[in-house]
């Protein structure tokens, strides 16, 4: 009888969890293919196609995220420690994981402004894409980078409320960011009341407004609902969290999710690099399979997240049984996740193309990748889950290691098919994207294999 109820109260818990995240993460993907779609709609007069456009979207992203992605341990770690804390009912230490958090996203912002005109063109060194594209990216760069000091600063916000079991908080965060984002792109780049628009510039111009309005919100919810929560902290405190002896663990466990968060980054922009080897088409194709490979992992990250929180607080209370049962109820619900997206591909996933574009070849060319959106999920979905686990225990170690396999796979797969078979890698090839998709679809695997491996060693009180 005690089984029973702890059972249907854990699976209370996850949904309350889950489901606010997963309503913020519907509105990811419409972002992605509202700013695609955009890029898409617009004409180039030079070649009368949107390819181009779609192009420096990606690869304008792709630089952006060399840098953000960098940085995500600021909330996964901050995520994973708040939840411990809460956990141990400690609220004056959750306090001092977000200020010791924000305090160091500062310095990451005020760090990326001073150095962006190098590190953009540092990164352009890696992209072999038309100089159209470049141009086009580049421009987005310059644009969006000033949305700096908001984006870092969101990922600590995010981490701290997924640790205070405080789903709603950053369900509205991402809400106001991906709405704002949404409206003020199309109308900052088509126009309004006869204005004509910034055009390309406005999609960029909408992402920064979208950052700010939701920093905005963020800092409102915590100067309001967690004023007592952060009137524990003291001036003595500041002093206190930058001591050798506060920073190691802090320090420690960040170094392994900094290196995580440096190999996910070497797989996502790889994958961006390569594509733009392929030429115009097959780039705004293989940007457009990744927006829908992406949109099963918005559902699953709810769940994630849930596991985040939940298997953090757990161990800070040190109670095993709850900790074995949210494994095995968050699994549950992601592999659930994962079948229904198999069947959303495979009915829809012609008619979800032509929602990112009207050019007919682009279309056309992703019709022949479809068969791929069938296998991701079930290893996709294991491995994000397996994500949240891992960083609401803290354990970080492990986090880097699958994921220095998964760059191994990725990076192994590619080249070696180019070594095996050189021929087949004629420019515009249809060969070259399957090899790219098989190549990601392998560093999920090698997530998922390591994670499940070492979960009894690794995921305990």
């Amino acid at each position: 009888m005690n089984m029973f109820f702890n059972s249907r109260w854990l699976s209370r818990e996850i949904l309350r969890l889950s489901v606010p995240s997963i309503l913020a993460n519907l509105t990811v993907p419409l972002v992605g293919m509202v700013d695609t779609a955009l890029a898409g709609h617009l004409v180039d007069v030079a070649d009368g196609g949107s390819a181009v456009f779609i192009g420096g979207i990606s690869v304008g992203a792709m630089l952006l995220n060399l840098l953000y992605w960098n940085f995500f341990f600021l909330r996964t770690g901050t995520g994973g420690l708040t939840a411990q804390a809460f956990g141990r009912q400690d609220l004056h230490e959750c306090a001092r994981i977000f200020v010791r958090g924000i305090g160091f996203a500062a310095a990451v912002s005020l760090l990326i402004l001073l150095l962006q005109l190098p590190l953009a063109r540092l990164g352009m060194l890696l992209v072999d894409a038309s100089p159209r594209v470049c141009e086009l990216a580049l421009r987005y760069f310059f644009i969006r980078i000033w949305a700096v000091p908001a984006t870092v600063g969101l990922m600590v916000f995010r981490g701290w409320f997924v640790g205070m079991q405080d789903s709603v908080s950053s369900m509205w965060t991402d809400l106001i960011v991906n709405f704002v984002n949404i409206g003020a792109s199309v109308l900052l780049t088509f126009g309004v009341f006869g204005w004509d628009g910034l055009g390309f510039d406005g999609i960029a111009a909408g992402t920064l407004v979208a950052q700010y309005s939701g920093l905005l919100y963020a800092v409102l919810v915590c100067a309001i609902k967690y004023r007592q929560v952060f009137a524990t902290v003291t001036r003595g405190d500041a002093g206190e969290l930058l001591h050798p002896a506060s920073l190691k663990p802090f320090m420690q466990m960040n170094g392994n999710l900094l290196g995580r968060s440096l190999c996910f980054t070497c797989i996502y922009m790889g994958y961006t690099i390569i594509a733009a080897s392929f030429g115009d088409v097959l780039l705004a194709c293989s940007s457009i399979m990744m927006q829908l490979l992406m949109i099963f992992s918005y559902f699953t990250d709810g769940f994630a997240y849930a596991g985040e929180a939940l298997s953090g607080r757990f161990i800070g209370a040190r109670d095993e049984l709850h900790l074995r049962l949210t494994v095995r109820y968050v699994f549950v619900w992601s592999m659930g996740i994962s079948l229904l997206f198999i069947g959303v591909y495979a009915l829809v996933g012609g008619p979800l193309v032509r929602l990112f574009t009207s050019d007919d070849a682009v279309v056309i060319a992703c019709r022949r990748f479809l068969p791929w959106l069938l296998l991701m999920p079930p290893v996709g979905c294991a491995a994000f889950t397996w994500d949240g686990i891992y960083l609401g225990a803290t354990a970080s170690r492990s986090l880097f290691i699958s994921m220095g396999l998964a760059l191994l796979g990725f990076f192994g797969i590619w080249f070696g098919w180019r070594l095996l078979f050189p021929g087949s890698f004629a420019p515009g090839a249809d060969i070259c994207l399957h090899v790219l998709l098989a190549a990601y679809f392998m560093h999920l695997a090698a997530r998922t294999i390591y994670l499940t491996a070492a979960y009894k060693k690794e995921i305990h009180i």
